[in-house]
C-alpha cells in the first residue's frame, strides 16, 4: 500500500465505485469527490453519499451547476431524449464535464495534501465521449502539473478494460455483489441492474453476462 492520499471522482455508478475499491486497496488514505451539476436524478447523488458513508470514505460534494446552464445534455434536461446516432456524439455527452471535474478535483486533492486523482473513464467500452480518451487524460495531467506546479498523477484503472473485465476486477476484489446491488448506472435513475433499456444499462448488463458466462464456464471445467 502506498503511503499517500488519493481522491476518487465518484458518482456512485459501477465504474467509479469499482475505482473507489481499487484505490482503497492501494492508498493509505482515500477520499471521494462528487459533483452536483444538475443531474436529472437526485438519486445519483444520494447513492454516492450512501456508499461513501457505508464505506467510511470522506466525501466532498462540489456544486458545478453552472455546467448545466452552459452545456445542455440529456443527462441534465428532462426535455432532451437519450439518443445515440452514428457519426454524432450521444445526447448524454456533457461538454467539458471531465475537464472541469478533474480540474476541480486537482485543486481539492492538492489542498488535501494528496497527489493521486482516480477516475473511471474508459476508452475500451465508452459512448464515444472524447473526454474519456487516454490522450485527453495524459494531456490534462501535464496541464494540471504545469498550471499548479504540482506533481499530480491521474490514475485510470479502467481505461483499457471492457465492461466484462471491469466486472472481473470487482470480483477479484470481492465486491462484485456490492457493486451490482448498491450502484446506480442507469440513465433513468433506477438502482442496481437498472431499467434494462437505456444505453448505460444495456452496456452494463451485457458486460456482466459475458463475465459470468466466462467465469461459470471456467468453474465447470
Amino acid at each position: 500500500m502506498i503511503k499517500d492520499k488519493a481522491l476518487v471522482v465518484f458518482s456512485g455508478g459501477q465504474d467509479s465505485t469499482t475505482c473507489l475499491f481499487w484505490a482503497r486497496e492501494r492508498y493509505a488514505e482515500v477520499e471521494a469527490v462528487t459533483f452536483q451539476y444538475g443531474q436529472r436524478h437526485k438519486r445519483e447523488l444520494e447513492c454516492a453519499a450512501d456508499i461513501a458513508r457505508e464505506l467510511g470514505v470522506r466525501q466532498h460534494v462540489l456544486d458545478l451547476s453552472l455546467l448545466n446552464q452552459l452545456a445542455p445534455s440529456a443527462l441534465t434536461r428532462d426535455n432532451m431524449d437519450i439518443k445515440e446516432e452514428e457519426g454524432q456524439l450521444p445526447t448524454t455527452f456533457v461538454d467539458g464535464r471531465n475537464l472541469l471535474f478533474l480540474s476541480f478535483a486537482a485543486v481539492l486533492v492538492k489542498q488535501r495534501g494528496g497527489r493521486h486523482l482516480v477516475t473511471g473513464v474508459c476508452e475500451t467500452d465508452f459512448s464515444g465521449y472524447p473526454d474519456c480518451r487516454d490522450i485527453f487524460i495524459k494531456s490534462l495531467n501535464v496541464t494540471l502539473n504545469l498550471a499548479m506546479d504540482y506533481s499530480f498523477v491521474i490514475e485510470t484503472p479502467l481505461m483499457w478494460l471492457n465492461k466484462a473485465e471491469t466486472w472481473a476486477l470487482s470480483d477479484r476484489m470481492g465486491v462484485l455483489d456490492y457493486v451490482r446491488t448498491k450502484t446506480l448506472t442507469c440513465y433513468n435513475g433506477v438502482m442496481a441492474d437498472g431499467c434494462g433499456e437505456c444505453p448505460a444499462c444495456r452496456l452494463r448488463r451485457r458486460g456482466l453476462e459475458q463475465y459470468l458466462a466466462g467465469r461459470d464456464g471456467e468453474e465447470a471445467q
